[in-house]
């Protein structure tokens, strides 16, 4: 309908030549005219009120054709994609405007990048490793120390230095070369000694030390470290240290049992433990075994990836990276000041992850074309409600968010996975 020609001009790039009949562009010009002309001042008429026809002889016929285009592009460009059977990848997008005119309508070229062919074989008899799951009762002390740790609680206490093991309040104001530097200082900072959340030995150095003294701390910056600037400087942190702080954890009985949880025995709770701690080992197995299969498929994929494939999957990692921050109450570019990163330092470090996302899309997606997968109504209707009701959302509203085309890829990539899955073998 649209498509004049569409031509292979390197490895995923095509162009794609487009025309746009005269009468619809006009419809398309007609409606921006409509949207625009209570802006447009035309002497000798109102605002407002001037007919398309002399705005156009005012300022030109094309005044109203670039927000026309951009009106109509995308629909354009989806209809003439089908037609030259190509899947586009959402990328920038080299456009070349031919001609555009009300007499013969609207012509143009634009470069695109498609989706890559994909080969995949042998993807059914996947080796994978068996894992063996196994309970001692050292993993039960260990989860009934956690445990008690989580019931414990911080009291102060002043007859005592600091020791290992001990959370301190503290204000520190870090110098290199005498020169103050960000992020260098802080007041009534809590302190877990030995959780080396701080470079070097600077929780060493407290140790010993008792409430109220104030001294030195001197560390140097790890050669690799993130913030370039501070690589291998040495820097002096003066110290105040303001409290010291002991976990005073509770005794482990019927009585704290009672009080934890719904059990009534220590016995009870410790059976109860166990068996947790079991299913939480098998489905870490389950989970190992899955990974390898993954990993192996994806090292199956035959194809001459796009970079902006990869390009737009980092990007989306960089989205979900940037919410998990704030839901910590932490602003991206905070992140930035402190860490001493940039975008692109980080951008590249999601590129391993986005290259597996996108290998492991693109195999799921041709396994699905080899296997005909095609997902009935009931799939669709069963998806959306599941989504529906793990987000507690109105069943509309899912439906209005995600559109019936991508609920329907991803339960091909899930049928797909599992014929994977069911074909792998376990050794």
């Amino acid at each position: 309908m649209y498509l004049k020609s569409s031509k292979n001009i390197d490895v995923n790039r095509y162009e794609l030549e487009i025309e746009v009949p005269a009468e619809e562009f006009n419809k398309a010009v007609d409606k921006i005219y409509q949207r625009e002309k209570g802006r447009i001042n035309v002497p000798g008429f109102r605002k407002g009120k001037a007919p398309r026809s002399f705005i156009e002889k005012y300022y030109g016929e094309g005044i109203f054709f670039e927000d026309a285009i951009n009106s109509i592009y995308p629909d354009i460009l989806e209809s003439a994609s089908k037609e030259a059977n190509l899947e586009l990848v959402d990328d920038k997008m080299d456009f070349e405007l031919i001609n555009a005119s009300k007499k013969d309508g609207l012509h143009f070229k634009i470069k695109v990048t498609v989706m890559p062919e994909v080969e995949i074989d042998n993807y059914k008899g996947i080796e994978v490793s068996k894992r063996e799951v196994s309970f001692s009762d050292e993993d039960l002390e260990n989860e009934l120390k956690e445990v008690q740790k989580k019931n414990g609680r911080l009291v102060t206490i002043e007859n005592r230095p600091a020791k290992l093991g001990d959370s301190v309040v503290i204000d520190f104001e870090g110098t290199i070369d005498s020169e103050k530097f960000d992020g260098g200082s802080a007041t009534n900072f809590t302190l877990e000694l030995g959780k080396k959340q701080f470079i070097g030995d600077f929780e060493e150095q407290i140790i010993g030390h008792n409430t109220g003294d104030e001294f030195d701390v001197n560390v140097t910056f790890p050669e690799n470290y993130h913030a370039a600037d501070f690589a291998n400087k040495a820097a002096v942190f003066k110290v105040k240290l303001h409290e010291i702080k002991e976990m005073e954890l509770p005794e482990i009985d019927d009585e704290f049992v009672k009080d934890i949880s719904e059990f009534d025995t220590l016995d009870q709770y410790k059976e109860d433990l166990k068996q947790k701690i079991i299913k939480n080992k098998e489905q870490k197995a389950q989970d190992d075994t899955e990974n390898e299969m993954i990993e192996k498929l994806i090292k199956l994929v035959k194809a001459d990836i796009p970079e902006a494939l990869i390009k737009l999957k980092i990007k989306e990692l960089m989205r979900d990276f940037e919410y998990r921050l704030q839901a910590q109450g932490i602003k991206f570019d905070d992140y930035l000041k402190y860490t001493g990163n940039d975008v692109s330092k980080i951008e590249e470090t999601f590129r391993p992850q986005a290259e597996s996302h996108v290998k492991l899309a693109l195999a799921l997606d041709k396994i699905a074309k080899i296997e005909n997968i095609v997902p009935t109504e009931n799939d669709i209707s069963e998806e959306y409600n599941k989504i529906a009701k793990h987000y507690n959302m109105d069943l509309d509203k899912v439906k209005n968010i995600i559109h019936e085309p991508d609920i329907k890829k991803d339960i091909c990539s899930k049928k797909a996975l599992d014929i994977v899955r069911d074909n792998s073998i376990v050794k």
